[in-house]
C-alpha cells in the first residue's frame, strides 16, 4: 500500500534559479506571472473554471487544464493543433493522488518511490471511480500519470486541487518549450492567457513513459529517467517499444485504436432500424435507430471533441447492431475527431454512405 513515504512530502530541488531577465519579462507581460501565492491561487482558480495555464516542470513547460473537464481537455487539443487525440499525461501532486486515478501494482509503487517527484510517467489501468475525462486518456482503459519535480508545478497542482492534463506547451510538431519565453512566443495571449514563470527546465527533456500493464515493463517514450536506472529498480529487463502507427499507447506515440464493441459506419445520412446514431449539429433529425446522442447540437467542434469517447461508450451499451456516425466537418478539431472515428471504424467498417472509411 502507498503509506506516505518521504517522496510525497519532499520536493527535490530542480536546480532552476530565477534571473533578472526573468523578473523583467514578468514585469513587461501581463500574462507572464511570478509564482506568488496570489498568482498560484489564481492559476488554480483558472483551471477549475475550465481555463488553460502554462506552467513549468523539471522537464519542459506544460499546457495544463482540469483533467476532469472534457471541454477543458478539448481546449488543449485545439490550442496545440494536435493532429489526433493522443493520450495526455495527467499531473498530480503525489503518489497518493495518483492512486485515486490508477491502480498501482507493487512494481509501480517501487518506481514511484524511487523516481517521484521526477521525470517518470507511469501507464496504469484507470480505477473504476477515476474522474478523469475519457478524452484525456484518448478513450483507453489506462492513464499516463506522473508527479513533477518542480516546486512551482507542485504548488500549482495544490492550488488547482484537480488532476491536471498537460502536454508540452507548444504547437503540435514544434520544439518543446524549456523556458517561459518559448511558450510566450508560441501562443497568442488569447489562446494561453496565463503563464507561470519557473525558470529553465532542469532536465530539458520530456519524461520517460513506462507501460506497467504487462508482465514486462515497457518504455513507450525514452526521457529523463534512463533504462538502466529503471532496470536497477525493476531488478530485471525493461523493454523499449518501437513506435507503431497503428497501436501506440502513450504520449509521444500515435493514439491506439479506440475499438468499440460494435461496428462503426461513417458519413451516415440515414439510420437503419438496428443502428444507434452518433449525431452532430442542429440538422440531426434523421428518423430511425434504436438510440441516438448528439456530440454537439450547436455544431461546436470543441464540444464534440469533449463528448466523443463518452458518447461512443453510451451507444456501445445499447442493443444496437452497429453505430452510424453523421459527417463531421474535417477542419479544426474535426480533423482529430475524424481521425479517431476512422480508427474506430477500421477494420469493422461495412461501408459508408459516401465511400468513407
Amino acid at each position: 500500500m502507498l503509506e506516505k513515504p518521504s517522496l510525497k512530502t519532499t520536493i527535490r530541488d530542480p536546480g532552476f534559479r530565477r534571473d533578472d531577465d526573468a523578473k523583467n519579462r514578468a514585469v513587461n507581460s501581463s500574462r507572464l506571472v511570478e509564482p506568488t501565492p496570489e498568482a498560484l491561487a489564481e492559476a488554480g482558480a483558472r483551471v477549475r473554471r475550465g481555463g488553460l495555464v502554462a506552467f513549468p516542470t523539471e522537464t519542459v513547460y506544460g499546457l495544463g487544464a482540469d483533467a476532469t473537464q472534457g471541454l477543458a481537455v478539448a481546449a488543449i487539443y485545439s490550442a496545440k493543433g494536435r493532429p489526433s487525440f493522443n493520450p495526455l499525461i495527467i499531473h498530480v501532486e503525489s503518489a497518493l493522488n495518483a492512486a485515486q486515478l490508477v491502480t498501482f501494482t507493487p512494481l509501480a509503487e517501487r518506481l514511484a518511490e524511487a523516481f517521484w517527484p521526477g521525470p517518470l510517467t507511469l501507464v496504469l489501468p484507470r480505477t473504476l471511480a477515476c474522474p478523469v475525462a475519457d478524452l484525456a486518456g484518448a478513450g483507453l482503459a489506462t492513464l499516463a500519470v506522473r508527479v513533477p519535480a518542480h516546486p512551482v508545478a507542485l504548488a500549482f497542482l495544490r492550488a488547482a486541487a484537480r488532476p491536471v492534463a498537460a502536454p508540452s506547451a507548444n504547437p503540435s510538431g514544434t520544439l518543446s518549450p524549456t523556458r517561459a519565453e518559448h511558450v510566450m512566443a508560441a501562443f497568442d495571449e488569447s489562446v494561453v492567457p496565463f503563464v507561470l514563470e519557473g525558470g529553465p527546465g532542469a532536465v530539458g527533456l520530456e519524461s520517460t513513459v513506462v507501460d506497467l500493464t504487462e508482465d514486462t515493463p515497457t518504455i513507450l517514450r525514452p526521457g529523463g529517467v534512463t533504462r538502466e536506472a529503471l532496470e536497477r529498480i525493476v531488478g530485471g529487463r525493461v523493454r523499449v517499444a518501437h513506435e507503431d502507427p497503428t497501436a501506440p499507447r502513450s504520449p509521444g506515440m500515435l493514439a491506439r485504436h479506440y475499438a468499440p464493441g460494435k461496428p462503426v459506419r461513417l458519413n451516415a445520412r440515414a439510420v437503419e432500424p438496428d443502428e444507434a446514431l452518433l449525431a452532430f449539429g442542429p440538422d440531426a433529425a434523421i428518423p430511425g435507430g434504436v438510440a441516438r446522442v448528439n456530440l454537439s447540437p450547436r455544431g461546436d467542434l470543441v464540444e464534440a471533441a469533449a463528448h466523443l469517447f463518452s458518447m461512443m461508450r453510451t451507444l456501445e451499451q445499447t442493443p444496437c447492431r452497429r453505430m452510424a456516425v453523421m459527417p463531421i466537418p474535417d477542419e479544426g478539431l474535426g480533423l482529430a475527431i475524424n481521425d479517431r472515428l476512422r480508427r474506430a471504424a477500421h477494420p469493422a467498417t461495412e461501408g459508408t454512405d459516401e465511400g468513407g472509411t
